[in-house]
């Protein structure tokens, strides 16, 4: 049920991200750098978006991973 509960927040996580972070942060990262094509430009733009993104999954998977894990049952010491 752990992982179930993990995948759930990665998911969240992960359009949480698209929705209010990846655009913002892609953005500002190409608006502090200066370059000799378009090109350039939009590599960059699309590897921060997509850098975002996975950032997103992973601290979603995280937050998941460890609510799912507090509710978990300890073995009874014999």
């Amino acid at each position: 049920m752990r992982y179930v509960i993990a995948i759930v927040f990665a998911l969240i996580g992960g359009s949480l991200a698209a929705v209010f972070a990846g655009s913002s942060v892609a953005d500002w990262v190409v608006a502090h750098q200066s370059f000799d094509s378009s090109d350039d430009a939009e590599n960059l733009h699309m590897l921060t978006y997509i850098g975002s993104l996975v950032a997103g999954l992973i601290i979603g998977w995280l937050v998941g991973w460890i609510i799912g894990g507090s509710g978990g049952s300890s073995k009874p010491t014999a």
